[in-house]
């Protein structure tokens, strides 16, 4: 199945049946785990979504600014942030990221499993570049795969799977592909690793998630 994973698509996402769910949940583990010891910030959140993991970035001190394609995510979101008592930490943008810039580069650029209308490795290229000078860039995406009957899927339900809880392969990538990506001289690569895990599903069924997570740190 061919996806588009422009504004129209994502409207009708965040506007179905699968909405609510895709806005709970607790935030990626991956980014609890890279991203705890560093000092707070300004951090942007590419393709936040629902605000999962920008609310808890501003629970750790982080001044967050979350981007999306979406205005009912971004509505959940800020109610969200509300809940949490950090809205005055956040901002909000309604922003197609393949052609978006942003007015400020920040110290942490991050984003879990989001598809703007752009080839994957170009989206990760483009918000790279939104990292300041000793900034880390985090990325949690689908992992590649072979399609040899193996469900691959991210840790939340952005609502882009194909049928069986798979991701398109459009939107899949291994984490040499992110990495390579990423010039040496002013890159220093603190995490490339791919992942598998089981979680419940919000069908109570357990699901295998396959993730590929890089972290790593701009030179100064």
């Amino acid at each position: 199945m061919t996806h588009s994973f422009d504004k129209k698509y994502w409207d009708e996402i965040w506007q179905g049946d699968r909405a609510t769910a895709m806005a709970a949940g607790a935030p990626n583990p991956h980014l609890l785990h890279e991203v705890a010891g560093l000092a707070a910030g300004t951090a942007l959140d590419a393709g936040c979504g629902g605000g999962t993991e920008a609310v808890w970035l501003a629970t750790q001190g982080w001044q967050v600014t979350g981007a999306d394609i979406a205005a009912e995510a971004l509505a959940r979101a800020a109610d969200k942030a509300a809940q949490a008592g950090v809205a005055d930490q956040m901002r909000w943008v309604e922003a197609d990221l393949s052609t978006w810039e942003p007015e400020a580069r920040y110290d942490l650029v991050t984003t879990h499993y989001a598809h703007p209308a752009i080839p994957q490795l170009d989206f990760y290229r483009r918000i790279a570049d939104w990292v300041a000078p000793a900034g880390t860039l985090f990325i949690v995406g689908h992992l590649h795969h072979d399609h040899n009957g193996t469900t691959a899927s991210g840790g939340a339900d952005h609502g882009h799977h194909d049928g069986e809880n798979q991701p398109p392969e459009s939107a899949s990538v291994c984490a040499a592909d992110i990495t390579a990506q990423l010039d040496p001289t002013e890159w220093e690569i603190s995490t490339a690793r791919e992942t598998h895990r089981s979680v419940t599903g919000p069908d109570g069924r357990d699901v295998q998630l396959h993730d590929v997570v890089v972290a790593a740190v701009r030179r100064s």
